[in-house]
């Protein structure tokens, strides 16, 4: 299995981070994982902002030269897994730039006749791994499930990814959080994946 894990969190000595090594060191240690991309997006500088113009169209951007690394990074994987924090509700702007701009028309998803598109990225799945300061149960009881309607339905069942789990951690700013109980979970998870 091909992982690829795209980071973001501005601070590499924070809990997102730590999270990160979770992941990396679970995988590391797992006979089913036989390569490892990271994508840092911070610390690579990712330009989020979509830009259009007479010169950048929007119906090009599954052939723009700019984001073909990381298209051909997606392609390449088997799993995709997401690391970042949950604020106001939803994953930081800067991921999200990455969704806008990435999870284009013609390489993630094609129109076709009928409500719904052909998805393009069948046959993958997804972990979203995602930290925040308040109550584990904000999403669901506050914002009716926010977060993961919008990551699951909105968007990778929508490009075919029908296989996404969640780690959604919350109360992670409190001495109380079990942070390291948590980020242990994370380890196990991925030191046993077998698909």
């Amino acid at each position: 299995m091909k992982m690829l894990i795209v980071y973001t969190h501005p601070n590499h000595t924070s809990l997102n981070y730590a999270f990160l090594q979770s992941v990396l060191k679970g995988s590391s240690e797992n006979p089913y994982i036989t390569d490892i991309k990271v994508i840092d997006l911070y610390k690579e500088g990712f330009n989020p902002l979509l830009v259009f113009n007479e010169e950048k169209r929007r119906r090009d951007m599954h052939i723009d030269p700019n984001t073909e690394k990381y298209r051909n990074q997606l392609t390449w994987a088997d799993k995709i897994v997401f690391v970042y924090p949950i604020w106001w509700g939803r994953p930081p702007a800067m991921l999200l730039g990455y969704i806008d701009q990435l999870f284009a028309s013609n390489f993630a998803y094609k129109d076709k006749k009928g409500l719904l598109p052909e998805g393009l990225l069948k046959g993958k799945s997804v972990v979203c791994v995602s930290t925040m300061k308040g109550p584990t149960h904000y999403p669901l009881l506050w914002l009716n499930n926010a977060h993961k309607v919008l990551m699951k339905k909105a968007l990778f069942n929508f490009v075919g990814i029908k296989k996404v789990k969640f780690f959604e951690f919350g109360n992670m700013e409190s001495a109380k959080g079990k942070q390291e109980k948590k980020l242990e979970k994370v380890y196990n998870y991925f030191k046993q994946l077998d698909h």
